[in-house]
């Protein structure tokens, strides 16, 4: 069998599974999200030795610290899936929720009704929590997933989906559709293009990764995408802002997860404060090995620091500013108020997120309105952009995008909607 004709079987069978998911009841998937995540912690073991296989593959590769991090599964990490999946669990039904209902002159009842979008592709790196995470979302969702993870990460991915299927066999029996949940069997790059030209059984992509992955995939593919390309979040300290609040939260949106989309890759530091705040935060960075790359202003006021150990510091180039590090790497760039820095984070970051520190409400307000991301935060870190902390469970993946989903995509975001008519023999004339 070709990998076009292997590929284009597999799509056609979820296809077909996405017809029985959408028949089942909010009970019966719930029981089986359930059962799923006590089959998890039950394989535990199992897991991390194959996690380990992928881990040791991932090393001798050369892998990169941050990437590494990514890829690892612990008993803290497997627990996590399992309690992710008992959220969506515990999580309303998106499916048949009534977003619009109309009555016509003629009588005739329109009801706008939640449905799920089919059989959606997810094409991610590293993560094997991902595979947990969106398999349970688009179930819940009553959508088939067809799982296209790295090859890093292909014995955790493939043993996951597994567990994850023979647990929702064993709570439905026939009524669980075997394809619902199915990883793609092979590591070669032609597999995507292939994949995502199947119009006719792929209804969605979803890309998570890194910017080149998902360019990659949003221009080979036939299919609709939703995606971020990267994660430039940037979180600006007002002249008006609690110092030791801003110091704990630049703190934490650059280092508490470094490699993570929402972490912060920009500070920028109002000129009132600049003397003062630049001095304290950059030996807080320092003493977590955070380097700098700095502007003309803020380079002047951090040469002469004394800290232990010393901070690393050097000139930001233009490029800087637009990249994302996914390490403990941080652009530093002075600004004269909100205005300004307002203007950089509409030229320079990527409509992800981004934060203000500032006690002051109309200077709060005004960059709340003017930053165009989406998600924006007063008095709050960059890192809560993600769907467990919003609220969603287990969150599918973050969309920049202006058209559909924006920020954190859960439940809701992985249904459409189809319009019911309800007559009594209305024709048109």
């Amino acid at each position: 069998m070709t990998l076009q004709e292997q590929l284009t079987e597999l799509a056609r069978q979820a296809r077909a599974a996405s017809r029985t998911l959408a028949l089942l009841t909010t009970d019966e998937k719930n029981r089986c999200l359930r059962a799923m995540a006590d089959a998890l912690e039950r394989e535990t073991a199992a897991l991390l030795e194959a996690n380990r296989r992928d881990m040791e593959a991932a090393t001798a590769a050369g892998l990169r610290p941050a990437m590494l991090d990514r890829l690892r599964l612990d008993e803290k990490r497997v627990a996590a899936m399992a309690r992710g999946l008992r959220e969506v669990a515990d999580l309303p039904d998106p499916v048949g929720r009534i977003l619009e209902e109309r009555v016509r002159p003629n009588g005739l009842r329109l009801r706008k009704v939640a449905v799920p979008i089919g059989v959606i592709v997810i094409i991610y790196e590293a993560r094997p929590n991902v595979t947990a995470d969106a398999a349970g979302l688009c179930f819940k969702s009553g959508n088939a997933t067809i799982l296209r993870g790295g090859r890093e990460a292909l014995h955790s991915n493939q043993l996951i989906a597994q567990i994850l299927v023979s647990a929702g066999r064993e709570a439905l029996g026939d009524r669980f559709p075997m394809q619902a949940i199915q990883v793609v069997p092979t590591t070669d790059r032609e597999a995507i293009p292939i994949l995502l030209s199947l119009t006719q059984y792929v209804d969605l992509c979803i890309p998570r990764g890194g910017e080149g992955l998902i360019r990659a995939v949003a221009e080979c593919s036939r299919v609709p995408v939703i995606k971020h390309y990267k994660g430039v979040c940037h979180v600006y300290v007002d002249g008006e802002a609690d110092p030791d609040m801003a110091e704990q939260i630049v703190l934490n949106a650059k280092c508490q997860r470094p490699a993570v989309c929402n972490a912060m890759e920009t500070l920028l530091v109002d000129r009132r404060i600049a003397p003062s705040f630049l001095p304290r935060i950059g030996r807080a960075l320092a003493a977590r090995k955070v380097q700098i790359r700095a502007c003309p202003a803020a380079l002047e006021t951090l040469r002469s620091l004394q800290s232990d150990p010393p901070l690393e510091l050097r000139p930001a180039t233009e490029q800087d500013w637009y990249t994302e590090y996914n390490d403990l790497i941080l652009n530093v760039r002075v600004v004269d108020g909100v205005r300004e820095a307002i203007t950089h984070i509409n030229n320079y970051g990527s409509a992800h997120s981004d934060a203000i520190v500032t006690c002051n409400e109309q200077t709060a307000q005004e960059f709340l309105a003017g930053v165009d991301a989406a998600a924006v935060y007063w008095n709050a870190s960059t890192r809560f952009t993600d769907g467990g902390e919003f609220g969603m469970g287990a969150e599918i993946g973050i969309s920049t995008d202006k058209v559909g989903a924006r920020g954190p995509m859960g439940l809701e975001e992985l249904t459409t909607y189809k319009w019911i008519g309800y007559g009594q023999g209305q024709i048109r004339t």
